[in-house]
């Protein structure tokens, strides 16, 4: 599942941290159906890796954001 950058902007930190965890667990997923040779779309693991690092760059931001 891939959310779109403007959908993950409108969500508070810990919502973030929250999806963060899905998506983590998601990949795991992924990535064990790929090593057994069940994943036939092997594009979503890229994908989910950017959406991982939007998630990230996001909380990042937003930390920088209150300590300044």
């Amino acid at each position: 599942m891939v959310i779109k950058f403007q959908d993950l902007k409108k969500k508070s930190i810990d919502q973030l941290k929250a999806e963060l965890l899905v998506t983590r667990e998601e990949q795991f997923k992924l990535r064990m159906k790929h090593r057994t040779g069940q994943l036939n779309e092997t594009d979503q693991l890229s994908k989910l890796r950017k959406n991982i690092a939007q998630i990230k760059t996001l909380i990042n931001e937003n930390n920088k954001g209150t300590k300044i």
